[in-house]
């Protein structure tokens, strides 16, 4: 399973590789997708997260996070986010909450609209902390797609799903994240 995961990372990863050129003499059309300001942005999200973990049981919990990124141009960006989920109800009398670092790439799908969907891929570190039981921490994963609102040349609002993979010994917490956002750029 861990192959395929990081297969499929991989794979996202190449995305804004595989996108055809346009002509360097072409001057690109100036759209509603693409006033989006080049450059610094920070961003802040919450949503709802759900647990799946075969060292004890399912649950849900709140999620939230933030992080400070750099857009490259209309299709690429990057960021660096620090997400949490917490208190989830894993057993009598015991919690877990989890916390990622990663480093993300996007591609956007740039278009006519005011309306942008994207995907994007991430690697970075992740810990997870229980109320019983030794915390855990390792290499954590994710993957996310979403469409952005673009409200001005400066606001985006951002929904999404988010899929995260903290890798520690015994059995890896994973979650399945619905999360709302908005980007702020300078």
């Amino acid at each position: 399973m861990k192959a395929f995961k990081f297969s499929l990372l991989a794979g996202l990863m190449l995305v804004p590789f595989a996108v055809s050129a346009q002509a360097a003499d072409l001057a690109p059309e100036v759209t509603a997708a693409n006033t989006q300001a080049m450059g610094l942005y920070l961003r802040g999200d919450v949503g709802m997260s759900f647990l799946k973990w075969s060292g004890g049981k399912d649950d849900s919990a709140l999620a939230i996070g933030g992080g400070i990124g750099y857009r490259y141009n209309e299709n690429l960006r990057t960021d660096l986010t620090l997400d949490y989920s917490g208190k989830y109800k894993v057993g009598p009398g015991a919690d877990l909450s989890t916390t990622q670092v990663l480093g993300n790439l996007y591609y956007d799908f740039a278009n006519d609209s005011a309306f942008t969907p994207y995907v994007g891929a991430g690697v970075g570190y992740g810990w997870v902390n229980r109320s019983v039981g030794k915390d855990r921490s390792g290499l954590a994963l994710g993957l996310t797609a979403g469409v952005a609102v673009d409200l001005t040349e400066n606001i985006a609002l951002d929904v999404g799903y988010r899929f995260r993979d903290t890798m520690i010994k015994g059995s890896d917490p994973y979650e399945h994240q619905v999360m709302a956002g908005v980007r702020f750029s300078f």
